[in-house]
């Protein structure tokens, strides 16, 4: 007869256990997200609001803490990433993909920035730093496979590789926080990259812009 209050009461706990879980997880990325890069035990409490005692109960090292606060980090920027369908045309395939790419990386740099000083000490960042680039290399091949296709084979390895630099986190950090662009500047230079590299030619949308600033009269 006892089962069911026994049930219910480790039930309980287990769903209190998840919620303060994610509530430290929430703290330690909103702390990152603010700036603070290396967020201590004591400031992740205070934020969560628990003592540090509890924060060390339910996340026994820095890496569940990591691997946790990752997994939030994943679900949190999932509603920025939409498939480019393969089937629009290069230059439409462009615009979004550079579109897509300056969201994620405006919202990612804060917490991207604290991971990357940690990379060399935890095998959990290094591990989800590592996926993180996999995954968009991959996708970069997938949008632009039409255009990396057509060039030689010998070419297509080294082709993919600039590509996925040019639309990387490196890449979108130094244009906005070393050269100190707009996001609007930041996207025309990669845009600007990307069509580069992959030898497609802006002058017909150029020509289109003068003729309608000269009336539909082409010059």
């Amino acid at each position: 007869m006892g089962t069911v209050p026994q049930l219910a009461a480790t039930d309980g706990r287990l769903k209190r256990s998840e919620r303060a879980r994610a509530a430290v997880a929430g703290a330690f990325l909103d702390l990152l997200n603010e700036g603070d890069l290396r967020p201590s035990a004591g400031r992740v409490a205070r934020r969560a609001g628990f003592s540090p005692r509890l924060v060390f109960h339910h996340f026994s090292d820095l890496e569940s803490l990591f691997a946790a606060a990752a997994d939030l980090q994943t679900a949190r920027l999932s509603r920025l990433i939409r498939p480019i369908p393969a089937g629009l045309g290069s230059t439409e395939r462009i615009t979004r993909f550079v579109a897509q790419r300056a969201r994620l990386m405006e919202a990612i740099s804060p917490v991207r920035r604290a991971a990357i000083i940690q990379e060399p000490f935890s095998a959990e960042i290094a591990r989800r730093l590592d996926g993180a680039r996999r995954l968009a290399r991959i996708e970069t091949g997938r949008v632009f496979g039409p255009e990396i296709s057509a060039f030689p084979a010998g070419e297509r390895d080294q082709l993919l590789a600039a590509l996925d630099a040019a639309g990387s986190w490196p890449m979108w950090d130094t244009l906005r926080r070393q050269q100190k662009l707009s996001i609007g500047e930041s996207r025309q230079v990669v845009e600007r990259t990307v069509r580069a590299l992959l030898r497609i030619d802006r002058a017909p949308d150029r020509r289109r812009e003068i003729a309608h600033l000269n009336g539909g009269k082409r010059t």
